[in-house]
Parts: C-alpha cells; sequence; structure tokens
C-alpha cells in the first residue's frame, strides 16, 4: 500500500512540474516565430536602406519588419503607422516586440524596429541600411513612442 502512495504520488508531482514549467504551446510558437523574425532580419545586416523597399535588394524599416515577420509565419501591414494598430501594448519589452518612433509623442509612427533582447534593436534606417544599434541610442530614445507584440 506504501509503495502505491508513493508511487501516485511520485506521478502526480511529475504531471505537476509538467504543467507548471512546460510553455503553453502557444508560448512556445510565439518564441519561435519572433526568433526566426529576428534570425531573418539579421541574416541581412548591411543591406542597403531602400524607401519603399522590401526586399534583399533594399529594405526601408517597415519593409524590414513586415519581411522578417513574412519569413517566420506572420502577416503584418506595409507601414510603421499601421503596423502600430496591431498587436499588444507593452511596456516591458521582450525580444521579437516591435519598437516604434515618431518625430513627436503626438504623431504617428514614422519608424519601426524589432527588439532583440538586451537593450538592442534591429531596423533599417536611411543612415546605415539594416543594422544593430541600442535602444537608448541619443537619436532614437526621445523619438520612441512604445512597443507592441504581435
Amino acid at each position: 500500500m506504501l509503495k502505491k502512495n508513493l508511487l501516485a504520488l511520485l506521478l502526480l508531482a511529475t504531471i505537476l512540474t509538467t504543467v507548471t514549467v512546460s510553455p503553453s504551446k502557444s508560448e512556445a510558437a510565439s518564441t519561435t516565430y519572433h526568433k526566426k523574425a529576428i534570425s531573418v532580419a539579421k541574416s541581412n545586416l548591411g543591406v542597403r536602406y531602400l524607401w519603399g523597399g522590401m526586399s534583399p535588394r533594399g529594405f526601408d524599416c517597415s519593409g524590414l519588419v513586415k519581411y522578417s515577420y513574412s519569413k517566420s509565419g506572420k502577416t503584418l501591414p506595409r507601414t510603421a503607422a499601421d503596423m502600430y494598430k496591431k498587436g499588444t501594448k507593452v511596456k516591458s519589452l521582450k525580444a521579437g516586440d516591435l519598437m516604434f518612433f515618431a518625430p513627436n509623442r503626438a504623431s504617428r509612427p514614422t519608424h519601426v524596429a524589432i527588439y532583440m533582447g538586451s537593450g538592442q534593436m534591429i531596423q533599417s534606417a536611411s543612415s546605415h541600411g539594416v543594422s544593430i544599434t541600442k535602444t537608448s541610442n541619443s537619436y532614437w530614445q526621445p523619438r520612441y513612442i512604445g512597443a507592441k507584440r504581435i
């Protein structure tokens, strides 16, 4: 009888550990497509900036984000302003979140980047093409208006 109770207790502990420690399927899928989008964007480091560009021949900011998420299985709108209407607003950034920027806080977003973690984002900017920069960058930080999780 004691062996049966111990076995049942061990089985219950194993099940509870699996349920509470394992991420849900949606969390795992989310992590996967966010990581893939970052990986796709990184594979395009150095690609030139091209206004309206949506391919490795040249990207603008939203073109890079749209392309990277498309390759990871997610469809996004074409412009930063339209992307800003999607997803869930977040305050605490996670890798894969979209960061939005505007000339002033009252205007709609004109720039979008992908947060990579560790205070870094990947973007396509007219000055450097596809590049990685710090979120604390003196140019971008005062223009930051918020982030969304897709």
